[in-house]
């Protein structure tokens, strides 16, 4: 049963009903920063436009931060009254490679560029959470608010931790969300564990030998072996992965032939394969060529394969879960409310900043099929119900009022 389909939607007012007046009093502000993020998408690693326009808001509000880190990344950092443990906040901000086909007064002003997957909402919560405790700086410890670059590839994560984001001072737990049209708003997606899958690629290119199409037994048929090819993957995760896992292998790419009557002498293919368990790192680009040997030698061809490990799976830390679920319920009260099994292949780059320090990433509901707002991500009409906006900041300043009460992450 689908939650989009299942559930009424409640109104704004009774889904800010739980927001503290300071934050309610924030959303046409959190508004207008999306949209204005909106209309500016920028790709991986050419934020420069969406970096202006963080460090300009930090710097009126009076808050430190870098920028520049990891070329368009920005970290902020507010600390409390007194010392204390130091919470970290990931926001990525970049847009995708797709031509927008909302007509709506905020659309895309950038040609063939679009934020299709919320992030232009998720630098909007975390601008208006450094707002919020900029004005409310009565707590012990600090939070560092982290602005990502590039999280729709290559990846800015990595890079950001290399830099030491992470450091100085010490993050000792971190938390981050994603606007999702996978849940109605209302709710909030949250589990220990695995909550998205690792991410790795692939390209292969069968080596035959060409021909006339009547005369199939002086070729090697490459479109022939590399059919075979894609048949044989499927069998990776139906016979080599354990029934109670989840894996998956797609290729999302065949290219071969360019006439009725010529038998190809290449053919090349690609796809991605996803998977939860962090113990088949490794295995699955093993098995993709050994497959491809074993293949193209029974055909009399050769291949060529390159391989990418992308993402780790993107795995929550059971005590950091706890504490976003606890803090959720709180904050939601609808029917749905806390959503324990959610789940999903595709994959994050918070999953770094996840290995590096204890930490929580999780999902905050966003559609709206009764406004149309239940697109899916990286969908040309992609939008989603801003009244998610002031949730996100409330969610995120308890989180580190919880985290900070409890003494930090438990040693």
């Amino acid at each position: 049963m689908s939650p989009l389909t299942s559930l009424s939607i409640p109104s704004p007012a009774m889904l800010h009903d739980r927001l503290r007046p300071e934050i309610r009093a924030l959303q046409p502000q959190l508004v207008q920063w999306r949209r204005h993020l909106h209309q500016r998408p920028e790709l991986g690693f050419q934020e420069q436009l969406t970096s202006d326009f963080i460090a300009k808001k930090l710097r009126e509000w009076g808050i430190d931060y870098q920028d520049g880190i990891a070329k368009t990344g920005i970290v902020a950092v507010i600390d409390g009254q007194q010392p204390g443990p130091v919470l970290g906040i990931r926001a990525d901000m970049d847009a995708l490679p797709i031509q927008e086909e909302n007509e709506v007064p905020y659309k895309s002003r950038h040609d063939g560029k679009m934020h299709a997957c919320g992030h232009d909402g998720h630098t909007a919560i975390a601008l208006g959470t450094a707002y919020y405790l900029s004005q409310h700086r009565d707590f012990p410890g600090t939070v560092k608010l982290i602005f990502q670059p590039a999280e729709e590839g290559p990846g800015g994560a990595k890079p950001m931790i290399e830099a030491g984001v992470l450091k100085n001072p010490d993050v000792d737990a971190i938390v981050g969300l994603h606007l999702w049209n996978n849940l109605p708003l209302g709710t909030v997606g949250v589990r220990p564990g695995a909550l998205m899958g690792a991410v790795e690629l692939f390209r292969a290119k069968i080596l035959g030998k060409g021909g006339h199409g009547a005369m199939p037994h002086q070729t090697v048929d490459a479109i022939v072996v590399g059919a075979q090819v894609v048949n044989a993957l499927q069998a990776i995760v139906a016979r080599n992965v354990d029934p109670i896992n989840a894996a998956v292998v797609t290729v999302g790419e065949f290219h071969s032939g360019s006439a009725l009557n010529v038998i190809a002498d290449t053919a090349e293919l690609g796809g991605t394969v996803r998977y939860f368990k962090p113990e088949y790192a490794g295995f699955f680009g093993r098995r993709i060529e050994e497959t491809l040997a074993g293949v193209t030698q029974a055909y009399g061809a050769r291949y060529q394969l390159n391989y990418w490990e992308l993402y780790p799976a993107t795995i929550n830390d059971p005590q950091m879960a706890k504490l976003v679920g606890s803090v959720a319920e709180r904050v939601i009260e609808t029917p749905a409310g806390v959503v324990p099994n959610c789940q999903t292949m595709g994959g994050e780059d918070m999953s770094f900043f996840l290995q590096a320090v204890p930490g929580c990433y999780f999902f905050l509901g966003s559609a709206n099929p009764d406004k149309r707002l239940h697109y899916p991500h990286h969908h040309p009409r992609f939008d989603f119900d801003e009244t998610a906006l002031a949730m996100g900041v409330e969610i995120f300043v308890r989180c580190l009022e919880k985290f900070l009460e409890d003494g930090g992450y438990p040693s």
